[in-house]
């Protein structure tokens, strides 16, 4: 395994994880260009299937799947099979020649009636080998730092057209193994956190050919903050996200139907400030001790007032709050139900992280099992996402006892 200290690791992961921000950390540089959000636990926000990663990064209205967990989980009470689960694995930044960074998912379902479903799913990353060393470089110890997540969801549609589900999620994130950073002990952050989402479906006609018309709305990952240490005060927004769009399917003919996803995407947490300076260039601090904002609002804030002040903190105003919002469109092309190519494009901002890429993939679908799989295309080279394949490997019960009465 590649040797790497935790700082060095940390500190390159922070800035290529997704959703990866530049606060204006007081250091006396001055990154009001780069205002990026930061969270912590950012693997959370990782499309974990292939299906989603080869369509852009979409699933918020797609048809449902076992893996709707992520995306919307409303969809689960429109599924059209009793139950099914799906295996999802992901090396994570390849492109660095990193070979023990990865995420697994493991996520399934179960149809109560036709209205009401229940879902989980487990979420898994693992940084890898990091040798610990103290501030002279002597090796003090080798760790394996992970993350992980646990959720459950209840789906019940509303009406023949309307769902809704509930989610709850436990989170637990161990960085460090109990070391000790700048005297002060560190340990492992948890959170518990839930999701609200919606789907909506409908039948359309477009000329001879039939289709449906779905909406989906998903706000994600609303829980308490998490820290690092016991001793500190300083805890950190999880990603708490709000994610719509629509999607439009169309069945061609018998054999060939094609689908259309549009996805968009914003980060319910405070934008960082620009604070103030003196005319020599160094920040001001106020009567309590606070360093002092000459835009945009504090960020010290609780997480439901951050998720509201996220809508209008941004201190270059409206146009900055719509510089957060990503978008990311996706195509899905089935021929039999048994064969899918897919295709799509993920959009950031420059100074909201800056991620574009293509992503491009493919689906087979054979009695009990599915296999899907999707591949990266970054629009500039030397990019540390490159090259990322997702597998996802999806079981299908009912098709299992359908093939057993066919062979009987």
């Amino acid at each position: 395994m590649k040797i790497r200290t935790l700082i060095v690791f940390l500190l390159s992961f922070s800035c290529l994880a997704v959703y990866s921000q530049t606060y204006d950390d007081l250091s006396g540089q001055d990154n009001n260009d780069l205002r990026t959000i930061t969270t912590a636990v950012p693997f959370l926000m990782i499309a974990p299937d292939a299906r989603g990663g080869a369509m852009g990064e979409v699933g918020v209205s797609t048809t449902p799947d076992p893996n709707s967990m992520h995306w919307n989980a409303a969809k689960y009470a429109f599924m059209d099979r009793e139950f099914g689960f799906a295996v999802s694995f992901t090396p994570w930044l390849r492109n660095l020649n990193i070979n023990d960074i990865y995420l697994g998912y493991l996520s399934g379902f179960y149809k109560i009636d036709d209205r009401q479903a229940i879902a989980a799913s487990l979420r898994y990353f693992t940084l890898g080998e990091i040798i610990f060393t103290d501030e002279v470089g002597t090796n003090i110890g080798t760790y394996k730092p992970t993350e992980w997540s646990i959720d459950g969801t209840y789906s019940r549609k509303f009406s023949e057209r309307w769902s809704g589900a509930i989610s709850a999620r436990f989170i637990y994130s161990n960085l460090t193994a109990g070391q000790f950073v700048q005297g002060a002990p560190t340990s492992a952050g948890t959170s518990i956190a839930a999701d609200v989402s919606f789907f909506y479906t409908n039948e359309v006609q477009m000329g001879d050919i039939d289709g449906d018309f779905n909406f989906g709305f998903n706000i994600s990952n609303i829980g308490n903050k998490i820290s690092y240490s016991e001793t500190s005060i300083q805890k950190d927004f999880i990603p708490t996200n709000l994610r719509l769009g629509p999607t439009l399917n169309l069945n061609i003919d018998e054999y060939n139907s094609l689908a259309f996803s549009i996805d968009f995407n914003k980060l319910l947490v405070p934008t960082p400030p620009v604070y103030a300076r003196d005319s020599t260039g160094k920040f001001i601090q106020g009567p309590d001790g606070k360093y002092l904002i000459a835009e945009g609002k504090d960020p010290d804030v609780s997480v439901v007032q951050g998720m509201f002040q996220s809508f209008y903190d941004a201190p270059d105003g409206l146009s900055e709050e719509l510089r957060e919002i990503q978008f990311s469109i996706g195509a899905e092309y089935w021929y039999n139900k048994l064969f899918a190519i897919r295709g799509g494009f993920f959009w950031e901002d420059k100074t909201k992280g800056n991620r574009k890429f293509f992503t491009l993939g493919a689906g087979l679908r054979y009695n009990v099992f599915g296999l899907d799989f999707s591949y990266l295309i970054p629009m500039e080279q030397q990019n540390p996402l490159a090259n990322t394949l997702r597998f996802t490997l999806i079981f299908d019960f009912e098709g299992f006892d359908n093939q057993n009465q066919q062979s009987n």
